[in-house]
């Protein structure tokens, strides 16, 4: 046996890199987008244990809507892409073609076994270019049977070694096929089959038996006339070891599963529902459908399921002949490799044992699986197809006048494979070009045109990927998916009555519930999305809301542990303030998955709102020890410390805001509120630094732009806060305290009293009984001395608001004056530029008290970020987590914005009351002054 050459090597992985080298341009498509994209598995975040209790796809394993394929070891590497280049295609497409050129190079060793060096490179060579495999390369799910091709090929070597020089057995060989052989059917379960290629090898290959003699030995044994030779009690002392060691991990792996197949339903697989003799006839008229695929890769196709080959109902049906010609060409490479014992039968039975093991698992012949045909599980049977057309060329070349044919036929077969499967890669560029390329060949699948149509959905292209989901609809009337397609892209559209009357189609497909009968077993997990679906679109009607809990709760009767129907039930119920029940049925989802950070989330949410914030904080932190990246509960957890006016929080809620902002890094509503605990806690450089980011995130953020300002006019940098004002009145023309502080800069410190009384007089045009701006306009009437004006002005403020002592007592105070004025013989109106008597300077002290009073009763630190929405961020997400849906699109409607806002903090409200008194206080100091006490 030849070893492979380092120029072997070399030239396999070019051949490998040529063809696929495209590849690395390629982004996610079809179930990559579940198994990488949408898949948490990957996330550092999640512990690693999970890869070991989940499923390939990130759902657990003890679901029923879990797929039961255990692949942790794939999962692992695709952990590793994540913690290297996160969420790029290219590293993982790359790490796709380095792993088939390692299989292509193992593959070229055991060829070694059975073939001569020249023929087992040229087997070699047309594996590495086979478009056949472009959907195990190129699709980077399609990892699980690389990874498993290398284990099962370095496991058969492994065995090969374990036969010593003088034919004892050799253990440690045996061992280490074993592990080899677990680790293969970790990364996919076809890995377990290569223990039978290890049987069928020692029992034809390295003892050289045939079928007659294995007969004969047998028959000489049961009549006694004769023992087992020794050799042969080697053999099957190996053979046990090595199946019982099987046995185990197959144990193993059904305990893992829960004994539990997964559900498919007749739109996967339809043959698998068929009766007799429809099912076995469709079946074994795929197995000649899979060769002609690997004789002929002409027109591959991404997704063979629903109506894409038609079921085989009759055993008139033509296609019946291509299943016998099958069969028949298999009993007689198997009848010629059995009955000899040269080196020519030994390569047809080892080519045979390569085809036919590994298919056993995906032919549906023992048990249904979820697809018709799939391209990526022929990628270990090609091997076996490799060397039987090698091993026919080698026959060939050995007729003198056939020699140069063959070898041109060999360089045409590579060229032509080579090409297609460079073109081939194109089609996985996205998930568009993916999808109608399979159209191309095959117009009668529906889910194509639903796939088609989710991509275009992906765009934003809704109308024109309503046109594909109607098609599915025409070709597959019966598809529950498809019509849930329809109704999710009329609601995308705003055609809510089209919408639903989709859903009623879609609702009205489902099985009917039979007593007895589990409800699960019978349909997808997914289709009962239907209800949810729906309950979700009617409740936007306030009238509804009732109808559409019942929808829940059908869906929940039909499958108490459908975890979905209670996070959306729970929803509803805090629509409809119904916070107790809504918690249950958050706690309910919760008895399902613990493990949910979102559900604790939506729990701390209805925690709010029944104002018991010491529990919502303990379930955001159980969220965040989850998820400690969770952003929602780090911005909500955060807020409600800030909220609480209590100081010890403030670094924690400080240190969750920031990690928000790393996570969200352009949501200007993340610095704004570093921005507000920066004024908490007095340090006026970083919430001015924090503020100004804000607004340069979002121009014309009302609240950065208000409290900004606030903080200028707090820190005695007035002038600075004119301009931020003005942007603030640019963008919201209408904001009334921004008018307000705007005129009290003009006044106090601009001496603009013509701006100031603009201001005023644009607040009260908008709102008339605004009380502040009324009694400021009061004060700018008295600043220009004009007491008859500022006395109706008072009187018409007090009507407004009668129960304020402080326009009382200021009314009082400009009818004294106006009072002494006349008394004295002076006019009650100022001409411009009239000097300003002692008095009038207490006067203008008395104008400044009744602003404090006024300005400390209304506009407290933040009023606006708190009081009119300015966290507008601040967004209840209920159900955060979605359901995979039907064509792994199925989207639900289950987001729930609701505004949560920020009341004033003890502190302040505690400086607002202080600044009161000691405005009160001077006032009636100055009254005295007036009144000649």
């Amino acid at each position: 046996m030849a070893a492979v050459s380092w120029k072997e090597m070399l030239l396999l992985t070019g051949l490998v890199v040529g063809c696929y080298w495209n590849s690395l341009s390629c982004g996610f498509a079809f179930d990559d987008v579940s198994a990488i994209l949408d898949n948490k598995d990957l996330r550092p975040s999640t512990p690693v244990r999970n890869l070991f209790l989940n499923d390939f796809w990130g759902t657990p394993m003890a679901e029923e809507r879990s797929h039961k394929s255990y692949r942790p070891l794939t999962v692992f590497t695709f952990r590793l892409n994540y913690l290297f280049s996160e969420l790029s295609a290219a590293s993982y497409h790359l790490l796709n073609v380095v792993l088939h050129a390692v299989v292509c190079v193992l593959f070229l060793r055991v060829c070694r076994l059975f073939l001569d060096k020249t023929f087992s490179l040229v087997a070699a060579l047309l594996f590495a270019v086979h478009p056949i495999h472009t959907e195990a390369v190129t699709g980077v799910v399609g990892r699980a049977e690389l990874l498993s091709s290398i284990f099962l090929l370095a496991a058969f070597l492994a065995y090969t070694k374990s036969t010593g020089a003088d034919h004892s057995i050799v253990w440690a060989p045996i061992a280490l096929t074993v592990v080899l052989v677990a680790a293969a059917t970790l990364c996919k379960e076809q890995g377990v089959t290569v223990v039978g290629i290890c049987c069928v090898h020692e029992v034809f290959v390295a003892q050289g038996f045939t079928l007659p003699m294995l007969l004969d030995m047998l028959r000489q044994v049961v009549q006694g006339k004769d023992g087992f030779p020794y050799a042969v009690l080697q053999t099957l002392l190996k053979l046990i070891v090595l199946i019982i060691s099987t046995l185990l991990l197959v144990i193993i792996r059904v305990q893992v599963i829960q004994s539990q197949l997964p559900v498919f339903t007749r739109f996967d697989n339809p043959a698998a529902v068929s009766p007799t003799p429809t099912r076995q006839l469709t079946f074994n008229y795929l197995l000649p459908v899979n060769a002609w695929l690997l004789l002929n890769p002409s027109e591959l196709c991404c997704d063979w399921t629903m109506g894409t080959i038609p079921l085989v109902e009759s055993l008139l049906d033509l296609r019946n002949l291509a299943t016998l010609v099958f069969y028949t060409f298999l009993v007689v490479l198997a009848y010629y490799s059995l009955r000899n014992r040269h080196s020519s039968a030994k390569t047809v039975i080892m080519a045979l044992s390569l085809i036919v093991l590994p298919f056993i698992p995906a032919s549906n012949l023992f048990f249904p699986v979820g697809f018709v045909v799939a391209e990526r599980v022929l990628y270990v049977p090609s091997m076996g197809f490799c060397v039987l057309v090698a091993h026919g060329f080698k026959i060939i070349s050995h007729k003198g006048h056939l020699k140069k044919m063959s070898w041109l036929m060999i360089g045409v077969l590579l060229t032509t494979h080579a090409v297609k499967t460079f073109n081939r890669n194109w089609d996985w560029e996205s998930e568009y070009t993916l999808f109608t390329s399979a159209l191309k060949v095959n117009k009668n699948n529906a889910k194509l045109w639903n796939n088609v149509g989710h991509a275009l959905e992906n765009q934003n292209n809704y109308a024109k990927a309503l046109q594909y989901f109607l098609q599915a609809t025409r070709v597959q009337p019966d598809d529950i998916g498809a019509h849930m397609n329809v109704g999710r892209t009329y609601k995308n559209l705003n055609k809510s009555k089209e919408a639903e009357d989709a859903y009623l189609v879609a609702k009205s497909l489902m099985p009917q519930v039979i007593p007895g009968k589990k409800y699960a077993t019978r349909v997808a997990p997914n289709h009962l999305n239907v209800y949810i679906n729906l309950a979700n679109l009617i409740r936007a009607n306030e009238s509804r809301l009732e109808e559409a809990d019942q929808l829940y709760r059908q869906a929940i009767s039909m499958r108490p542990d459908f975890k979905q129907a209670y996070i959306s039930r729970g929803e509803l119920l805090l629509k409809m303030n119904k916070l107790t029940e809504a918690r249950d049925a958050y706690l309910r989802a919760l008895e399902l998955d613990r493990a949910n950070a979102d559900l604790w989330y939506n729990l701390a949410i209805v925690n709010i709102e029944m104002k018991d914030p010491s529990e919502a904080l303990k379930n955001f932190n159980h969220a965040l020890e989850l998820n400690p990246r969770h952003k929602l509960a780090l911005f909500n957890s955060a807020l409600l410390m800030q909220e609480s006016g209590e100081p010890k929080f403030w670094p924690e809620a400080n240190r969750r805001f920031l990690t928000y902002v790393e996570e969200e890094p352009e949501d200007a509503n993340g610095y704004f509120n570093l921005g507000m605990l920066a004024m908490d806690a007095n340090e006026n450089a970083a919430a001015e630094r924090w503020m100004r980011k804000a607004i340069s995130l979002q121009a014309g953020f009302r609240s950065a732009l208000f409290n900004l300002a606030l903080l200028y006019s707090q820190s005695k940098r007035e002038i600075n806060a004119l301009p931020v004002l003005d942007e603030l009145l640019r963008h919201h023309p209408e904001h009334i305290k921004g008018l307000i502080l705007k005129g009290d800069i003009l006044m106090n410190h601009k001496k603009d009293t013509s701006g100031a009384k603009a201001c005023f007089e644009r607040i009260l045009h908008m709102d008339p009984t605004n009380v502040q701006g009324k009694h400021n306009l009061c004060v700018v009437y008295f600043e220009e001395r004009d007491l008859p004006r500022a006395e109706r002005c008072l009187e018409e403020t007090l009507a407004l608001a009668p129960n304020e002592e402080y326009v009382r007592r200021h009314l009082s105070i400009v009818r004294s004056k106006m009072a002494a004025m006349s008394s004295a013989g002076h006019p009650l109106t100022s001409a411009e530029g009239a000097t300003v008597t002692a008095k009038e300077e207490e006067l203008s002290k008395v104008k400044e008290v009744m602003e404090e009073v006024a300005e400390g009763g209304e506009e407290g630190r933040g009023v606006d970020a708190v009081g009119n929405g300015a966290v507008e961020k601040n967004v209840r997400k209920s159900a955060v987590e979605g359901l995979g849906g039907v064509d792994k699109s199925e989207s639900l409607d289950n987001s729930q914005s609701d505004k949560r806002t920020k009341g004033k903090s003890t502190k302040e409200i505690k400086d607002i009351e202080k600044k009161r008194a000691a405005a009160l206080k001077r006032l009636e100091e100055i009254e005295r002054i007036l009144s000649g006490d």
